[in-house]
């Protein structure tokens, strides 16, 4: 952790980014849920999508973007089907009711999908995807994006968004082993990664950022600049480049745009822009879809096998002795109990930035420091 950044108590990050999101018009409910599922993103070290996106959240309403007061609303309800509109909101509270209602139509048919439209940026996916496997169910997830930032392969501009992709399976209870958890945008690095570089001064590896002539961009204000202000180059699909696969993550990205937004009549962001001006809502869409394992076997078994699985892989011979092999979900579990017992770091500039954006909505400054624990626990 960088000497200019400081952590900070979760409870604090909830009751804060609630008070912010509340004063901005969100109701009561709907900004408890919101703080609860950004900050759960930061305590799975997913900084990226969880607090840090306050800002980010702050213009988009001064813009005219974000329908704040909105409530989730019911366009269509089925037995294993169900189609909500997010009012322009946020996508956090609808994200969570849709994944909800999937994992409880899907106890009672087996497998089911709620998709919502009109929503707007709702995190990260995997946070969802949880949602399903905390209850002994699959979890999946898609959804499609407001930014365009993906330059597809043999392309010199932007197209597609970083279009995430969540899976999430439950194992035993009593299980050494995590739950398997892969939440990955189909970019090689998600745009919020870039701007946390940035806010750090860090450098980027190469290849997560390309200029127009397809060249790498490692500088960290630079590449901001080259994803969210220029109109050429951007993030590279996921693979990197050509040799290395990109077209896999061009291809998932364009999969997650087809189920989670066209599926539900969201939009296509390159389209949208075409129709609608800057202050319009992105009509963003989602796809949240659970799985019974009940239905395809004996109680108990998937969730056996699947830690068998996971056994087998955890065991396998490492290249280095010193990095063991590790399967999806276990770098975020790691990160959590860290950060349950230290704290949630933030760097100083987003902490100032939060403090700013607190003062301007009129609500007080509620951040608590965690008290220092590491050294003890070394």
């Amino acid at each position: 952790m960088s000497p200019v950044e400081s952590r900070f108590t979760a409870d604090s990050l909830r009751t804060q980014t609630a008070a912010i999101l509340q004063a901005w018009g969100m109701p009561e409910d709907v900004a408890h849920i919101t703080a609860s599922l950004m900050v759960e993103t930061d305590l799975w070290g997913v900084e990226s999508h969880g607090v840090s996106m306050l800002p980010q959240y702050d213009a988009m309403r001064a813009h005219g973007r974000l329908k704040l007061a909105a409530k989730p609303r019911v366009l269509r309800d089925g037995p294993a089907t169900a189609l909500l509109d997010g009012g322009a909101c946020l996508g956090h509270a609808v994200s969570a009711q849709a994944m909800q209602w999937a994992v409880d139509k899907a106890r009672a048919i087996g497998i089911a999908l709620v998709g919502v439209r009109n929503s707007h940026h709702f995190g990260a996916a995997g946070v969802y995807a949880r949602i399903a496997q905390r209850q002994g169910l699959i979890g999946l997830v898609t959804s499609s994006a407001q930014g365009i930032l993906l330059v597809p392969t043999r392309a010199a501009e932007p197209v597609l968004g970083t279009n995430p992709i969540a899976f999430a399976a439950p194992v035993p209870e009593n299980s050494r082993n995590q739950a398997f958890v892969l939440d990955i945008a189909t970019t090689t690095a998600a745009a919020n990664r870039v701007k946390v570089k940035a806010m750090r001064g860090q450098p980027l590896p190469s290849g997560w950022v390309v200029d127009g002539q397809g060249m790498p961009v490692t500088a960290p204000q630079a590449a901001r600049a080259q994803v969210f202000d220029l109109p050429d180059g951007g993030l590279t699909p996921l693979g990197g480049s050509s040799e290395g696969g990109s077209h896999k993550g061009y291809g998932l990205s364009l999969m997650a745009q087809v189920l989670g937004g066209t599926l539900n009549g969201g939009a296509f962001a390159p389209l949208h822009r075409r129709d609608h001006g800057v202050g319009d809502p992105a009509n963003v869409g989602h796809s949240f879809i659970a799985i019974d394992p009940r239905f395809f076997g004996e109680p108990g078994a998937f969730q056996n096998d699947l830690d068998a699985i996971l056994d087998v892989l955890h065991a396998t011979r490492p290249a280095d002795p010193a990095l063991p092999v590790l399967v999806p979900g276990d770098p975020e579990a790691a990160e959590q109990a860290d950060r349950q017992r230290n704290g949630i770091p933030l760097p100083a500039t987003l902490v100032e930035q939060i403090r700013d954006i607190a003062a301007r909505a009129g609500t007080s400054d509620l951040l608590q420091t965690a008290p220092t624990r590491r050294a003890a626990h070394a």
